[in-house]
C-alpha cells in the first residue's frame, strides 16, 4: 500500500474512538469553535462493560452539553455504594461527601449510554464516522498522517491531523502504534459477568447504589451487583486469574457458582432469570510510557486502565477528556501548552488516589476501613468523597496524603474493631 495511491485529507482534530472519552472531548473542541473527527472501530450501539459512573462523571457530561439529554433518558438513579461482607454490611451516600460537587450520579446500560453522549456529540456538530479502522499512524513529520480503513467496503484513505486525541479504550490504538505500552504493576485479574433479569424482591436491597460484595472467605474474590433502571442488574465476580482454576469451564456455571458462595447475593438473586450472555475479560489493567506526545495526548483507558473495583474507570476517561480538550482548545489557537505539567501530572495525581484505594482494597486495608461499624463521619464523607470519583481534591486529606492516611486508618479500624 503505497502512500501516494491513497487520498489525504486534512483535519484539525482526530478523536480515535467515540465511547465517553471521546464524545465528551470532541463535544467540548466544538462547543469551542472547533473542527473534529472521530473515527470509531465499532457501529453503535455495541456492548461494553463498566456501567456504574461516579458523582464526578456529572460535572463532564454537564461541560459538554449533554446533561438534559442524560437526565432525560430514563436512566437508573444512583446516589452511592453498598458493601457487604458475611452479615456486615455498610452504604457510602454521594449526596453526603466532603467534596462539593453532583451527589447523584446513574447506572447504565453502557451500549445505549455511550450511543447516547457520541449522538449528543453529534447533533453539536462532531463529525463521527463508524467502522472505520486506524491500520497505521506515521508520526514522524510535522503532523501525524493516520492510514484509515473502512471496514464496510474495506477502502483506505490517510488523513493529516493537527492533533490527535486517543480515546480508544481497551483498544489501545496509538499505545500499540507508537510503541507506548508498558505491563501494569497490578496482578493480572479476571473477570465474569453477564446481565440478569433480576426480579429482586429483598427489602434490603436499594437499587439506588452498586453493591460490592466481598467473598466471605477469600477477601481478595469481590462481586459487583449494578441494578439497571429495567428490572434488569449487571453482575459479576473478579479475582486473581488463580482463583479460577478448578472452576467450571462454562462461563455461566462458573458466574453461579462463585454467586451460590456469598450469603448475601444467594438471597437477592434467588429468583433471577438467567437470560443473557455470559462474559469474561482478563489482564485488563494497563499502562504506558506517557500520556503525550508530540501531536497527541491518551485519555482514558487507552493509556491506563487501574481495575474495576470502584468504577473509577470512565471517570478517569472524562476527567482527561475535560482536560487535555481545554489544554488543546488553548495550544489550537496559539497559546503554548506544557502537557506534562498541565495535563500528564495533575491526571496521575487522581489516578494515584485511585490506585491506593485498589491496592488497599485487594490487601485488605481499605476493606477494613469500609467494613468499620463505627467510623467518624467526617472521615466517613471524605472516603465517600473519593468513591465518587473526586480523587483530585488536595483539600481532601485522604487524597493529598494518600496512603500515609489510609494506612493509619486502616490500623485504627483493627484495633477498635
Amino acid at each position: 500500500m503505497a502512500n501516494e495511491q491513497l487520498a489525504v485529507e486534512q483535519q484539525q482534530v482526530v478523536v480515535i474512538g467515540a465511547g465517553p472519552s471521546g464524545s465528551i472531548a470532541s463535544a467540548i473542541l466544538r462547543r469551542k469553535g472547533h473542527q473534529v473527527l472521530v473515527l470509531e472501530r465499532q457501529q453503535f450501539p455495541r456492548f461494553v462493560i463498566g456501567e456504574s459512573l461516579l458523582s464526578h462523571c456529572i460535572d463532564f457530561i454537564e461541560e459538554a452539553g449533554m446533561l438534559e439529554a442524560v437526565r432525560n433518558a430514563g436512566l437508573q438513579v444512583k446516589h452511592g455504594a453498598a458493601f457487604g461482607w458475611g452479615d456486615r454490611y455498610t452504604e457510602f451516600d454521594f449526596r453526603d461527601t466532603f467534596t462539593p460537587g453532583a451527589g447523584s450520579t446513574y447506572q447504565v446500560r453502557r451500549a445505549s449510554f455511550d450511543k447516547l453522549l457520541a449522538d449528543q456529540a453529534e447533533a453539536q456538530g462532531v463529525e463521527i464516522r463508524y467502522q472505520e479502522e486506524i491500520i497505521a499512524v506515521d508520526n514522524s513529520g510535522e503532523q501525524p498522517l493516520l492510514t484509515v480503513r473502512r471496514l464496510t467496503d474495506g477502502y483506505c484513505y490517510q488523513i493529516r491531523a493537527s492533533f490527535m486525541l486517543d480515546a480508544s479504550g481497551y483498544g489501545r490504538v496509538l499505545p500499540r502504534m507508537l510503541d507506548l505500552e508498558l505491563p501494569s504493576s497490578l496482578p493480572v485479574r479476571k473477570a465474569v459477568f453477564s446481565h440478569v433479569r433480576d426480579n429482586i424482591d429483598d427489602p434490603l436491597f436499594n437499587r439506588e447504589k452498586i453493591l460490592i460484595t466481598t467473598h466471605p472467605e477469600m477477601r481478595d474474590v469481590w462481586y459487583w451487583s449494578i441494578p439497571f433502571s429495567d428490572g434488569y442488574c449487571s453482575l459479576g465476580v473478579v479475582g486473581l486469574e488463580e482463583r479460577f482454576v478448578g472452576r467450571p469451564e462454562d462461563l455461566e456455571t462458573c458466574l453461579k457458582e462463585f454467586v451460590s458462595e456469598a450469603p448475601n447475593l444467594k438471597r437477592i438473586f434467588k429468583n433471577a432469570v438467567w437470560d443473557q450472555p455470559f462474559r469474561t475479560l482478563g489482564g485488563y489493567s494497563a499502562n504506558v510510557k506517557s500520556l503525550h506526545g508530540k501531536g497527541f495526548a491518551l485519555l482514558g483507558n487507552a493509556a491506563e486502565f487501574l481495575d474495576p473495583v470502584f468504577s473509577s474507570g470512565v471517570t478517569i476517561a472524562m476527567r482527561s477528556s475535560s482536560l487535555a480538550a481545554n489544554l488543546l482548545d488553548r495550544q489550537l489557537r496559539g497559546e503554548s501548552v506544557d502537557w506534562e505539567q498541565e495535563f500528564a501530572v495533575p491526571l496521575k495525581k487522581g489516578v494515584e488516589t485511585f490506585r491506593t484505594y485498589v491496592e488497599g482494597w485487594y490487601d485488605t486495608s481499605f476493606q477494613d476501613v469500609i467494613y468499620y461499624e463505627n467510623p467518624q463521619p467526617e472521615v466517613k464523607r471524605m472516603v465517600c468523597s473519593i468513591l465518587a470519583g473526586y480523587a483530585w481534591d488536595e483539600n481532601n486529606p485522604y487524597v493529598a496524603d494518600s496512603r500515609r492516611r489510609l494506612a493509619v486508618l486502616a490500623e485504627l479500624c483493627r484495633s477498635n474493631g
